[in-house]
């Protein structure tokens, strides 16, 4: 491939447009990931139970689900999406939002999330200019956009996202494509899932209650490994003060959860994020430490 291809490519547009169809993707996952972890639970309870049949989660249909199959269709009338409807973002801008067979709304999360992604891979372009390295910043956007979905309905973080994100981060740094030394990579990680799970510890003892899951510990974990051992502590102060205020504007508009409190998880890759965007001179330069 020529420099020329390949420059236009990893640009800011081109991402953009690859940014749309992945968002698309990242809608498939969000929906259909927890269903299949659910099923593989309640196989996992019956088998050890010596049940001979798995008792349906409410809502679930028992269809055979994959990420890849079947295509996707309405939730309501069962109808299969046509190859135009299945655009990205413009396919649910032709529908006006609605199903072509029942009219039932389809939620606007849907445009957004693509909308998001294609922003958020421009953004890494501008970023990092057209270098292989921009995909595997890309690819690193791309789990955080799709596990925070999924911890904000759920409240879980599958460990099928942070496990590998985590392991990618220190291949990455061992291999020479992220600029940070495999020592760094490893220390990053360690400190991320200890940090937590000290903190965590700590408020368990104190109170009795558990404050924070798991998963919070081995997404900073992977975040470590990406990001190095520095930028750990910028990525929680800023994630536990945007996260405070968007719990307490919840709390006022009584729109918190049961059990009233606020996935972390989210917050943590959107501080990731920043981090990543504005580079690790320019936050600790925020912080004071330059």
């Amino acid at each position: 491939m020529n420099p020329q291809t390949l420059e236009w490519l990893l640009s800011p547009a081109a991402l953009a447009l690859f940014g749309l169809c992945i968002g698309s993707f990242l809608n498939v996952v969000v929906h259909r990931l927890p269903v299949m972890m659910e099923r593989q639970w309640r196989q996992d309870s019956a088998d050890m139970l010596g049940l001979d049949a798995v008792p349906p989660a409410p809502g679930d249909d028992g269809r055979p689900l994959g990420l890849a199959r079947p295509r996707s269709r309405c939730p309501k009338c069962g109808h299969v999406l046509r190859w135009h409807e299945n655009i990205p973002l413009l396919g649910w801008l032709r529908l006006g939002g609605r199903c072509s067979a029942c009219r039932t709304p389809i939620s606007p999360r849907y445009p957004l999330v693509e909308l998001g992604c294609a922003l958020l891979f421009a953004a890494i372009g501008l970023r990092f200019g057209a270098t292989p390295q921009t995909l595997l910043w890309c690819g690193f956007a791309a789990v955080l956009l799709a596990a925070s979905l999924i911890d904000w309905d759920t409240t879980l973080l599958p460990d099928s996202m942070t496990q590998p994100l985590a392991w990618a981060g220190l291949l990455g740094a061992l291999l020479g494509w992220l600029p940070l030394s495999p020592e760094q990579a490893l220390w990053g990680a360690i400190g991320g899932y200890m940090s937590l799970w000290s903190i965590s510890q700590l408020f368990r003892l104190v109170t009795g209650k558990d404050g924070m899951g798991a998963g919070d510990f081995k997404l900073l974990a992977a975040l470590g490994a990406w990001l190095g051992p520095a930028m750990l502590l910028p990525i929680v102060l800023g994630a536990s003060v945007i996260g405070a205020i968007v719990g307490i504007g919840m709390k006022l508009a009584a729109t918190l959860r049961e059990g009233r409190y606020v996935p972390f998880g989210p917050f943590l890759a959107g501080g990731a994020l920043v981090v990543m965007l504005a580079g690790s001179d320019r936050v600790l330069g925020w912080m004071g430490w330059a």
